[in-house]
């Protein structure tokens, strides 16, 4: 049994349909990351768990190590972190500090794996409103390439780590086959793309996330360090095919935009 936590979400929701009757999906309010002991009824039992922490779990009040102490405490042996690339290559900054703390306390684990991906194609989902009102893509920073990476590719990793041997304290890297810029990928959505200016996406951008963590994905969408615009093999390597490109996903989620 694999208990994968963060179901509903991108990752984890088709990381539950890859892993079938293997996986039990949980996700708040059932079980809550920031209250570990909500863990303990699911876990009794468990080969594997997935542990995904996102939105307000990323703050001080997260106790990683609770966390840790109620899945060593089960006797589950296999740990697969859902971390991000900017808990490597930007430790320092927030929100990848806290998540590059968590990739050191998950490394205390008896058998662990980290996935460290790239930005979502899924960001683009942004774009659903003004795509469909007025058939623009606002964003800033118009030709900045980077790699992201379909949220479907990493639940497939997700699953082979967690389901086969052979990945036990590696921490993988996870890019699409290509980077592509902002412009090229309202493109690929049929929509024009409106460039903004850093403080325009800062603005939207405060509605919904805390400053710290906008300023910190701004920086890196504007200023991408030479390691956050190369491309990555392990998608490749692991899952025997190539990387999901970004008109894969556009076509596959085209509805959405309509």
């Amino acid at each position: 049994m694999i208990v994968v936590t963060g179901a509903t979400g991108n990752v984890g929701r088709p990381l539950v349909e890859l892993l079938g009757d293997k996986a039990v999906g949980v996700s708040r309010p059932q079980v809550d990351l920031a209250k570990p002991e909500t863990l303990d009824p699911v876990l009794k039992g468990a080969d594997a768990v997935f542990l995904l922490f996102a939105g307000d779990l990323l703050g001080p009040d997260t106790d990683i190590d609770a966390v840790l102490d109620v899945v060593k405490r089960n006797g589950v042996p296999r740990v697969v972190l859902l971390s991000s690339q900017g808990a490597g290559t930007r430790p320092d900054m927030v929100p990848h500090s806290r998540l590059a703390g968590f990739e050191e306390a998950v490394k205390e684990s008896p058998e662990w794996t980290i996935l460290q991906p790239s930005g979502f194609f899924s960001n683009a989902y942004a774009w659903v409103q003004p795509i469909k009102e007025h058939g623009i893509a606002p964003a800033p920073f118009a030709d900045v390439a980077i790699p992201f990476v379909d949220p479907a590719d990493i639940a497939a990793v997700a699953a082979k780590v967690l389901t086969e041997d052979g990945h036990n304290k590696r921490t993988y890297v996870l890019t699409g086959p290509e980077a592509t810029t902002p412009r090229q990928r309202a493109e690929a959505l049929g929509a024009r793309f409106v460039e903004q200016t850093a403080e325009e996406a800062r603005e939207q951008m405060l509605r919904f996330m805390p400053p710290p963590v906008v300023d910190g994905t701004l920086t890196i969408l504007g200023a991408p360090t030479p390691e956050e615009q190369q491309v990555s093999a392990h998608v490749e390597q692991i899952l025997g095919r190539k990387a999901t490109t970004f008109e894969q996903w556009a076509a596959r989620n085209a509805p959405a935009f309509k």
